[in-house]
């Protein structure tokens, strides 16, 4: 994971970023929502009912109208919005991988990603004879590190655990439209009908996903774990000596336990679907 994300996943953007425009390069990486659901269906046989493959292939067509849009500027910024995809494919794969850590302590697994994607990259830019950077381009690489990889990583774990692979992969796709406004904020200028056409599409893709309700019965079979929970959530019923108010961790037991409502496939709810 940390080869795929943390190595692979930069150095593309990185490189993409130098021949295509922060604009395009922004809405691409709303794509990473849509390797994210569909490795988490079938990896994880997360529902994926009409709505969410309507939602899909709104994302696709939005990415293909990107990619016609770079393609008609030339090869180089072509090149550089595929560099893009690139990353947006190894940041699916390595969402979906993390579901599984999802019930870790987020600090230790940004950590032990970080480091291991760090030195993987660093060595790669020994080998390749990059130069040193300055001190305040140092400075700067780290704060973008440390709030869009390391902070951002940490929110995106905590949120797998409370509802999924996919729908936090649709949450985090509007992130590349605040990039886009940004980007022509400072002045870029390549914005045109196939890019807006795009960027319409992505939204309307990200926004039909979360749109998405899903509730039926289950049932929830024993299971023993550990994580934070409240006792107001309808799923942790078994009792302290004093009870706590708040957020608490411990080790616990889940009884066995069939009823229907709204659900999203968190830590709790992670039942194969037959149908979808």
């Amino acid at each position: 994971m940390a080869g795929i994300g943390a190595a692979l996943g930069p150095v593309a953007l990185a490189w993409g970023l130098q021949y295509t425009s922060g604009a395009s390069a922004s809405l691409m990486l709303t794509l990473e929502a849509l390797f994210t659901a569909t490795l988490a269906w079938w990896l994880y046989s997360e529902t994926m009912d009409r709505r969410v493959w309507a939602a899909m292939l709104l994302l696709l067509a939005g990415g293909m109208a990107l990619v016609l849009d770079q393609g008609l500027q030339g090869g180089v910024q072509l090149l550089g919005l595929l560099a893009v995809l690139l990353a947006t494919v190894a940041w699916g794969v390595d969402n979906t991988l993390s579901r599984g850590l999802a019930e870790r302590d987020p600090s230790q697994v940004v950590m032990a990603k970080a480091t291991l994607g760090a030195a993987a990259t660093a060595a790669l830019a020994v080998s390749t004879g990059e130069p040193l950077p300055s001190l305040y381009a140092a400075l700067g690489l780290l704060a973008v590190g440390a709030t869009g990889y390391g902070l951002s990583l940490r929110f995106y774990l905590l949120a797998q655990r409370a509802f999924g692979a996919a729908r936090t992969g649709s949450v985090f796709a509007f992130a590349p439209f605040i990039g886009a406004a940004v980007a022509l904020g400072l002045g870029d200028r390549s914005a045109g009908w196939l890019m807006l056409l795009g960027g319409i599409l992505m939204l309307a893709g990200v926004a039909l996903h979360l749109a998405e309700s899903h509730g039926h019965e289950h049932t929830h079979e024993v299971l023993e774990h550990e994580h934070a929970h409240r006792h107001d959530d309808g799923h942790h019923s078994h009792v302290h000596d004093v009870m706590p108010k708040s957020s608490h961790s411990h080790k616990h037991t889940h009884d066995p336990m069939t009823h229907a409502h709204p659900h999203a496939p968190d830590v709790h709810h992670q039942h194969v679907h037959r149908t979808s």
